[in-house]
């Protein structure tokens, strides 16, 4: 039942000015956003950001207070047979044989009664679930149980596949087999928003990545700029120290010598170098190995762990008002007299 998408690409989420509010709390505040078709995109955030809201007000679920929702063109409830949906709230019908609860759902969506056996027992092998068409529901583990409702959201091929934090409580193993799952989705066409919390899984999956916190958008942004603009902006090195250079007195070198703005050294003794405005990777590199020979060295690339939490805490500050005068002032005190950091017990990773 897979459908031919046309590679003119257009919109399949637009959403404008979208305001939430539940009783005294602002779930969402003017969040505007546009998904195009075929991309990968994921919404990251807090706990209470409001990812499951916005989710929930694509899917139609929930109706803005004000602002506009289009989804493929119209709304959910009228393109509900294209769209594919894993609710953060996870349930099956337990009393149901799995077989049997699949098919139904796919009928429920649209697809054909021929052939679809033999499309669900297909499933169920690649995901790692044989043998369970018999077997009720409720007699699954609860891994088991998230991976049939997964499959329940995509047995009828959708355009728009829609999962609420699908990672959550998987394995590595069955982490690995949703990934894999996901990816042959996007291949065969499908657009995709998936919510998690897990950043090593958006920045591996993901096409763009859309951050909300407090109900606000903070970064709406595809991945390829992101790095672009936070790539290269690092180094990690490992001098070989001496009796005379230890790696702070590296890592002092590198910004009296205009190399680095800041430095973060480890207890294994590895350097994290913050690059100087305007100073090219490359030039860097070679005024580094004129303080020290390295053991190893090697530009730092962007970690969206790191990302989502500068960009959270900025939007807390701001959202909260809670930087004042005074403590402005101290930092930068602080910061003029040193800008090398001991961390104890951490790892930079090259």
């Amino acid at each position: 039942m897979s459908r031919v998408i046309s590679s003119s690409r257009g919109l399949a989420v637009t959403i404008e000015g979208v305001h939430k509010r539940f009783g005294a709390v602002q779930a969402v505040r003017d969040i505007s956003l546009e998904i195009r078709e075929g991309s990968l995109c994921g919404f990251l955030g807090p706990n209470g950001a409001g990812k499951s809201t916005t989710i929930r007000m694509i899917m139609s679920i929930i109706s803005p207070d004000t602002g506009r929702v289009e989804v493929l063109g119209s709304s959910a409830l009228a393109m509900k047979d294209r769209i594919g949906y894993l609710p953060e709230e996870r349930g099956l019908y337990r009393k149901m044989k799995v077989g049997e609860f699949l098919a139904y759902l796919a009928r429920l969506k649209g697809v054909h009664a021929s052939g679809l056996t033999r499309r669900i027992e297909d499933w169920l092998e690649r995901l790692a679930l044989p043998g369970v068409t018999k077997r009720r529901c409720e007699e699954l583990s609860k891994g088991q149980q998230q991976k049939i409702q997964l499959l329940a959201s995509i047995i009828h091929a959708p355009d728009l596949l829609i999962l609420d934090e699908p990672f959550s409580g998987l394995d590595p193993i069955n982490g690995r087999l949703v990934t894999e799952l996901i990816r042959s989705e996007q291949a065969r066409g499908a657009t995709i928003i998936f919510s998690t919390h897990q950043m090593h899984t958006a920045e591996a999956l993901c096409d763009r990545v859309v951050l909300i916190n407090k109900g606000e958008k903070v970064l709406d942004e595809d991945l390829t700029t992101l790095r672009a603009r936070h790539d290269d902006r690092g180094l990690v090195c490992e001098p070989k120290t001496t009796a005379s250079l230890g790696a702070e007195q590296f890592a002092d070198l590198a910004i009296a010598r205009g190399i680095a703005s800041r430095a973060q050294v480890n207890d294994e003794g590895v350097v994290d170098l913050e690059l100087a405005h305007g100073t090219d990777p490359e030039s860097a590199m070679r005024a580094v190995l004129e303080i020290s020979p390295m053991r190893s060295m090697a530009l730092r690339r962007m970690n969206l762990d790191d990302l989502f939490v500068e960009l959270v805490g900025a939007s807390d500050a701001r959202l909260n008002d809670i930087q004042t005068p005074s403590a402005h002032s101290r930092v930068n005190h602080s910061s003029a007299h040193s800008s090398v950091h001991r961390t104890k017990g951490a790892r930079v990773d090259a």
